[in-house]
């Protein structure tokens, strides 16, 4: 099942969309979060993916709100992430219902994590995020080299009871520029666990390409704040 995932990017508790990931590049700026998710839902969404990038970024959860009151009042799927570094970070985001948790730059760290907490909670909630720049896994917000390919790192997380992988292509995140589909095409193949796909969504071919590689999911940011088509569209790719 190819599922078609939006994103609700959090800083200062609003709903943002940034080039590259790099704070002070909004190309969108909205006050209204839970605004935004009542009408992604409205629109037919049955997953949200939302990022606490002030948590990733400075370690300050200043979002936490908001994802509680998603979670708590919206008919709605969730997978979180960023700055979960710890396994309480982890279980106090599962405890209040959200569904499936996003580890990064702390799966890498400390790849036990992923075990235990696959172990306690079931491999389905545990999402490993392997974002990669010309062929490298990334860590600390995309500021360093794992050293590691993401077939490689993949290949652990699924051995350790990942659930699934998130896959981000840097090169083309939030420039909507299209999108590259090899790398992600190249990680199902070497893979027995989902691989959801994100980055550099831009036209509804771009989808098409994505669902053709065999990823269970794609993540679409810039392109339904900006314009480029509806979320309503994007949702026809499903199947």
């Amino acid at each position: 099942m190819f599922k078609v995932i939006p994103a609700i990017d959090l800083k200062n508790q609003k709903c943002v969309s940034l080039v590259q990931g790099i704070p002070g590049t909004e190309r969108v700026s909205l006050d209204d979060p839970l605004g935004i998710a009542s009408r992604w839902i409205r629109e037919g969404a049955g997953i949200l993916h939302l990022i606490d990038l002030d948590g990733a970024i400075d370690g300050k959860r200043l979002n936490r709100p908001i994802i509680e009151s998603i979670v708590k009042n919206y008919n709605v799927e969730t997978q979180v992430g960023g700055g979960i570094r710890s396994k309480e970070d982890a279980v106090e985001l599962l405890d209040i219902g959200v569904d499936r948790i996003i580890f990064g730059t702390a799966a890498i760290n400390n790849p036990h994590l992923v075990k235990e907490l696959a172990s306690e909670f079931g491999s389905r909630r545990i999402i490993v995020a392997l974002d990669s720049k010309n062929g490298m896994v990334t860590t600390h917000g995309w500021a360093k080299q794992s050293g590691f390919t993401a077939i490689e790192l993949g290949k652990k997380f699924e051995g350790l009871g990942a659930g699934s992988i998130l896959f981000t292509d840097i090169n083309t995140e939030g420039l909507l520029r299209g999108v590259n589909p090899a790398p992600t095409k190249e990680l199902v193949k070497a893979l027995g666990i989902p691989v959801i796909a994100s980055g550099g969504i831009t036209t509804l071919s771009d989808i098409d390409l994505i669902k053709g590689t065999g990823a269970s999911g794609v993540v679409i940011g810039a392109a339904i704040y900006v314009g480029k088509f509806s979320l309503h569209e994007a949702l026809e790719y499903e199947s």
